[in-house]
C-alpha cells in the first residue's frame, strides 16, 4: 500500500492475532486510501469478530470507516459479556472442538457441531442460515463476510475453551437438559423405554433414566457421572445465572 499513513494501537488482548512490532504503543501502517478501516485491521491478522470499539482520533468509527492520513486508530477487544443482538444465543463449532460442543450441551447450551469437516463455506452460511454464532480457531473462517457472528477460541485446552466462551457470551446455563450427542432436548425415560440400550448390569444397577427427544440416546448415571458433575458444578459457580 502507497497511500496515507496512519498510527495503529491494539488492545492487549488482541496482542495474539499481530506480529510482535504491533504490540508496544502506535505503530505506522501504510493504507491504499480506499480501503475500509475494517479491512485494514484485518489485513494486519485481527479478526473483526474479536474487535470492539474503532477509535480515530478520539471519537468512535464504524468498520467502514476509511482512514485518512496521520489518523491514529485504537482497536479495542470485545466487551465482555458480548451481546449478539437479534436471535437467541446459539453456537455452531467447527470439526476442531468436539469436546468444547459437548461440554456446553452438557450445561444446556444450544450448541451445533460439524463432526466432519464440511468447509468453510459450508459453516459460513449455517450460521447465517440459523443465526449461530461460529466459534472456531481458524481465522480464515472467521473472516468470512456471510457469516452470522463469530468469536476466535483462545485455549487448546478444553477447560480454558469453555471458562472463555462462559466469560465472553455469559449464556443461560440448564445442566442435563441436552443430548451431549446430538444437541436434542432430553426428558425423563423409564427403564423400559430404554431397555433395548442397556446392558444386563446397567439394567441391574441403575434406575433413572433420561432419553433424546430427537436422536433416541439413553442417558444414566455411570461410570463418568462424577467428573460430568465436576464440570457443571465448577461452571455453575463460576458463572452463576
Amino acid at each position: 500500500m502507497n497511500g496515507p499513513e496512519i498510527h495503529v494501537e491494539f488492545a492487549p488482548e488482541l496482542h495474539l492475532f499481530v506480529p510482535q512490532a504491533r504490540r508496544t504503543g502506535a505503530t505506522r501502517v501504510s493504507t491504499d486510501g480506499v480501503s475500509t478501516l475494517g479491512h485494514v485491521v484485518e489485513s494486519l491478522g485481527v479478526p473483526l469478530t474479536e474487535v470492539g470499539a474503532l477509535v480515530v482520533d478520539g471519537r468512535e468509527v464504524p468498520p467502514a470507516h476509511v482512514p485518512a492520513a496521520d489518523e491514529t486508530v485504537r482497536v479495542r477487544a470485545v466487551e465482555r459479556p458480548q451481546k449478539v443482538p437479534g436471535a437467541p444465543l446459539r453456537f455452531l463449532l467447527d470439526v476442531h472442538l468436539g469436546t468444547l460442543a459437548r461440554r456446553l450441551r452438557l450445561l444446556g447450551v444450544d450448541t451445533a457441531y460439524e463432526s466432519t469437516d464440511i468447509g468453510d463455506p459450508a459453516l459460513a452460511a449455517r450460521s447465517a442460515a440459523e443465526k449461530r454464532v461460529m466459534l472456531s480457531r481458524d481465522r480464515g473462517l472467521l473472516r468470512r463476510r456471510e457469516l452470522w457472528a463469530g468469536a476466535y477460541v483462545y485455549s487448546t485446552r478444553p477447560d480454558d475453551q469453555l471458562r472463555d466462551v462462559l466469560d465472553r457470551f455469559a449464556p443461560e446455563l440448564r445442566p442435563w437438559t441436552r443430548c451431549t450427542a446430538c444437541n436434542g432436548l432430553l426428558r425423563e425415560a423409564t427403564k423400559a423405554e430404554v431397555a433395548d440400550q442397556l446392558k444386563h448390569g446397567t439394567q441391574r444397577s441403575y434406575d433413572v433414566f433420561a432419553q433424546c427427544t430427537a436422536c433416541g440416546r439413553a442417558y444414566w448415571k455411570g461410570a463418568h457421572h462424577d467428573k460430568l458433575v465436576a464440570i457443571v458444578e465448577r461452571a455453575l459457580t463460576e458463572f452463576p445465572s
